[in-house]
């Protein structure tokens, strides 16, 4: 995955780079460390400021005082969401049809429809697919946390949500397929394939299957080439999670490609994480010792 392809920009990979390496209290970062590392990747040092400048606009990034440069962290807000993030990028286990669903009812006034747009957009990043006009179903598995997202956003007073079945036999993969755009999301996971299906068999020959093993006995030039494979990698994958239902295997298509899309992303990460993450904490440690 090269610098120049569409689907990646500079803000989404410093987002992956705070969603890997800059979380917790007090983590921060000065925009040199970001320019080192976006340039291992061939960006260029003014596209990153500029995206620096627009995270923050956004809320995203917060600037904090050190010495006589900016830092900058994760604002409070988004830190919570990584969380979350965390438990749907690396999840491995799909739903299961005797799960059940859930159903979302909602009914917002003309006169707050900037609401029920933020609603529906909500409920489809937490895997929901319309029924009809202001109905919505997931998988069960999904109620919790999008019951706490909408009330942190104050959106709950809208919404009401059932548990259920359905009632009576019927093609139910129809339907679903009719609830959920499964075609354009499917589509998505073929391109994945083709970019990174090839990688576990080309970084297993070069570094085994043990990954411990491969870190203890790496070179810095192993580090940053892993680093500059890996974190592309996940600034693609991680909106994947938040595009796909989680549906039963049983109500999917027989051509789904997202359990071999899944599989491809978690072994690579099992090899390569650990690499990268030791040329990213490399290159934060010798520039912030040198104050830049």
């Amino acid at each position: 995955m090269s610098r120049t392809d569409p689907q990646i920009r500079h803000h989404q990979l410093i987002i992956t780079v705070y969603g890997l390496y800059c979380r917790g209290a007090g983590a921060s970062l000065p925009v040199s460390v970001l320019i080192s590392m976006l340039g291992d990747l061939g960006f260029d040092a003014p596209g990153v400021r500029s995206a620096v400048s627009r995270l923050k606009a956004k809320g995203v990034l917060r600037s904090v005082k050190s010495g006589n440069g900016a830092r900058y962290e994760l604002s409070p807000s988004v830190a919570g969401m990584f969380l979350e993030g965390d438990e749907r990028i690396f999840a491995s286990h799909p739903s299961r049809a005797d799960d059940g669903w859930v159903l979302a009812i909602f009914s917002v006034p003309e006169s707050m429809r900037n609401r029920r747009h933020q609603l529906r957009t909500v409920l489809a990043g937490f895997g929901f697919g319309s029924m009809a006009s202001g109905a919505w179903i997931a998988p069960a598995a999904a109620l919790d946390r999008t019951m706490k997202r909408l009330a942190a956003l104050e959106l709950d007073q809208f919404v009401d949500f059932f548990r259920g079945d359905p009632a009576a036999d019927g093609d139910l993969r129809g339907k679903v397929d009719r609830w959920w755009n499964l075609s354009a999301l499917d589509e998505q996971f073929a391109q994945f394939l083709d970019s990174y299906g090839g990688a576990v068999k080309h970084w297993t020959a070069r570094i085994g299957t043990d990954p411990g093993r491969a870190l203890a006995e790496s070179t810095a030039e192993l580090k940053r080439d892993a680093f500059r494979f890996y974190l592309p990698m996940l600034t693609v994958w991680r909106r994947f999670p938040f595009q796909d239902p989680g549906l039963p295997l049983e109500y999917l298509p027989e051509y789904w490609k997202g359990p071999a899309a899944q599989a491809a992303f978690l072994q690579i990460h099992r090899l390569l994480a650990p690499l990268a993450a030791a040329h990213a904490e490399a290159l934060m440690g010798s520039l912030q010792k040198t104050g830049k």
